[in-house]
Order: structure tokens, then sequence, then C-alpha cells
């Protein structure tokens, strides 16, 4: 079990209202201290990350979808790798889509992992989990490609 006295300050992008609760009712059981800020679109996903450039600290790691409306999943992780105020904040990718050209191009935008969205509460909880164990904001890095697409049992 994840157990620090760190604040984890997570952002999660996802139209799907059940999806948003879901999570952050596996978060809330992980009993981390954490603060979530949830975005419905990648308008408003992007939104909210501008304004951390006045009201820091960035998150830790961004959990973003990939099929969203307005501004989708992909045109934000390239928006946020161009950006430089942006770019070192982890990119986790949340999908149902496991199609590897998804992989592929989300890897290639420098994404830090791939996650297939889990269907169950104890599989999402260990998922959130080992994303906040990986520290992936502390080395700043991608998973390798082999350890990209993270699954978890």
């Amino acid at each position: 079990m994840l157990t620090t006295k760190l604040l984890n300050i997570i952002f999660l992008a996802d139209d799907d209202a059940d999806d948003r609760d879901f999570f952050a009712e596996a978060l809330k059981d992980l009993k981390v201290n954490s603060q979530l800020t949830m975005s419905k679109d990648g308008v408003e996903l992007m939104t909210n990350l501008k304004l951390i450039t006045t009201e820091p600290p960035p998150p830790h790691v961004i959990f973003l979808d990939l099929n969203m409306p307005f501004k989708n999943g992909f045109e934000c992780l390239e928006e946020i790798k161009n950006n430089t105020r942006l770019k070192n904040i982890p990119v986790a990718i949340f999908s149902t889509s496991a199609n590897d050209n998804d992989v592929l191009t989300t890897y290639s935008l420098g994404a830090n992992c791939f996650i297939c969205k889990p269907t169950s509460h104890i599989q999402l909880k260990k998922v959130i989990e080992t994303v906040l164990m990986l520290d992936l904001w502390k080395q700043n890095q991608q998973l390798p490609k082999e350890k990209y697409v993270l699954t978890i049992n």
C-alpha cells in the first residue's frame, strides 16, 4: 500500500462522468494524501493547466483519456509536451482503447505510460497506486517502450 505524507496533486481528464467518479472513489479509498482536479474535456484540462502557471505547484501526474470532445487526448498531450512550463508533467494515458496505433502515437508524443482503463474498483486502485509509486514526476522519464503499457492483474 502507498503510504506517504507527500501531497499528490493529480489531474484527471475524462469526458465520462461515471469514470471520473469511479476514479475519485478509488483514489479516496487508497487513503493517500492527494488533491484531485477533474476536467470533463481537453479544453477544460488545458484551462486548468494554464492556472498552474499562476498557482503552483503543478500536478505530479495527469491521467489523460484519449477520446474526449472539443480537444482530444492526443491534442492535449501534444500541447502539454510542447509547452515549456508543462512539458515536464508526467502524463499517464488512461483510455479504453488498446489500439496499437494509439499506444505508438502517445509514446511518440512523449506520454510517460499507457493504461487501459480497468473495469473493477480493485484494479483501478492498483493502477492509481502503481502510477503514484512510479514517481514519474521525480524521474521525469518515459517508461521504456517494452514497459510503456502498464498491465495490472
